[in-house]
């Protein structure tokens, strides 16, 4: 059993570090949701012309442009080795738990990154004082898990469609809105100061708990 999860990591950690250079040779996926979460952001910031919103919408803008900066990147996940024809030989190598692991990892990193660089940007362009920041970077950690999950199984679903860039994001929102309605109560509460509602954590946690186990179910019949 020992045996069998220490290979399990190295495996995982194989299909992150192969990740992890391919991405840096092409750089396209991750430039996409940097660019796209930028432009969004920019854009939005620019049309209020500085009037006030009110918290909670500027909560849910902050995830609506997380939601599809991330689906302009993550929807790519599996692209490379379907394109070069590789998919069969990867599962040779790796067992399908550890290529599912593996990519969602990487899926992971690219969405914290993200997150790292757009939302400063959007708190100085919209001008946001965060009075709960400790509860601000929890609630996009737990959204970022979720959406870690929800995407890299949506990502493999669609690796062959054809109309990829409008069935990814139209398949992968149900998914994930029970962790964005709590996400962006949560941020709201981060944002103004207010007493949050614990009960909200543990929704989320219990939801990225299940979606992270459904994942690992699912991507077996595959």
């Amino acid at each position: 059993m020992t045996k069998l999860f220490a290979c399990r990591c190295e495996q995982i950690a194989a299909i992150v570090r192969k990740d992890f250079i391919v991405g840096l040779r092409r750089k396209a996926s991750f430039a996409a949701m940097m660019m796209f979460a930028l432009t969004a952001v920019a854009s939005l910031s620019l049309s209020t012309g500085g009037a006030p919103i009110d918290p909670k919408i500027l909560a849910a803008i902050l995830w609506v442009v997380i939601f599809f900066a991330a689906s302009a990147g993550i929807s790519s996940t599996f692209d490379d080795e379907a394109q070069a024809g590789t998919l069969p030989t990867l599962k040779l190598y790796a067992d399908a738990q550890a290529i599912l692991f593996g990519k969602m990892f990487g899926v992971f990193a690219s969405l914290t990154a993200l997150t790292i660089f757009i939302v400063p940007i959007f708190l100085v362009l919209f001008d946001v004082a965060v009075e709960g920041g400790l509860l601000l970077s929890t609630t996009i950690l737990l959204g970022v898990i979720g959406l870690s999950a929800a995407g890299t199984l949506t990502a493999a679903l669609t690796t062959s469609a054809t109309v990829k860039g409008g069935l990814f994001p139209i398949l992968l929102f149900p998914v994930t809105l029970p962790i964005f309605l709590p996400a962006i109560k949560l941020t709201e509460f981060a944002f103004t100061g207010a007493a949050s509602d614990s009960s909200l954590l543990v929704v989320m946690i219990l939801f990225d708990a299940i979606l992270v186990t459904a994942t690992s179910i699912l991507y077996d019949y595959l």
